[in-house]
């Protein structure tokens, strides 16, 4: 029996050209142009998921570290700190009071540094 794909094959290149339609020249038009600029794009897109992760954390430690040291404690030291005296903020609730509320920021590490000694 002979099996014909018109429908089917028609139905699949338009689902992955539709995804594919922000994309530059050839690469939202042409089938196979797209499907691999797709699959690259998904591995992207699974790899930058991971990444972004990263990125923050980083943006929320840098965050904190000019914070701290504008109330003369370093990160390293403001982290212990804050392990000694039971305090339980992360890095990304101090990141944000070290840039919207900088006097909470500075009460606590205040008690960060009594902790310390």
């Amino acid at each position: 029996m002979r099996v014909k794909t018109g429908v089917v094959r028609h139905r699949r290149h338009k689902r992955l050209l539709k995804k594919a339609r922000g994309f530059y020249s050839g690469r939202r038009k042409h089938f196979r142009k797209a499907k691999e600029q797709l699959e690259r794009s998904m591995v992207y897109a699974y790899r930058d998921r991971k990444q972004k992760k990263r990125e923050f954390r980083k943006l929320w430690i840098i965050r904190i570290n000019a914070a701290a040291r504008l109330n003369d404690i370093s990160y390293s030291r403001l982290m212990h700190g804050l392990k000694l005296a039971n305090i339980e903020l992360d890095r990304k609730i101090l990141a944000d009071m070290a840039m919207n509320e900088p006097t909470a920021f500075a009460s606590v590490a205040e008690a960060a540094k009594s902790a310390l000694k």
